[in-house]
């Protein structure tokens, strides 16, 4: 069985994410790291940037799970 190679395994830059998710509530989603290939699978993360009208427009870094991400979500096209 051969492995395919995660394109998006290295962490990036806010300003260079491999995505960008928005929501009509004002949350933003810079994806910089994915930590598998398959975003389908349960339980599946990404490693983001999120601001939120509560964050007083800065971004706070941490681990998302792609459901919740996704869900109420739109990507915005670079």
């Amino acid at each position: 069985m051969v492995r395919q190679k995660n394109e998006c395994g290295k962490t990036r830059d806010i300003s260079k994410p491999y995505e960008i998710w928005k929501n009509n509530e004002g949350f933003e989603w810079r994806v910089l790291k994915k930590y598998q290939i398959d975003d389908n699978k349960p339980y599946a993360r990404w490693f983001c940037a999120v601001k939120s009208p509560f964050t007083y427009g800065n971004f706070e870094l941490g681990d998302c799970y792609v459901s919740d991400v996704i869900k109420d979500s739109f990507k915005v096209e670079e």
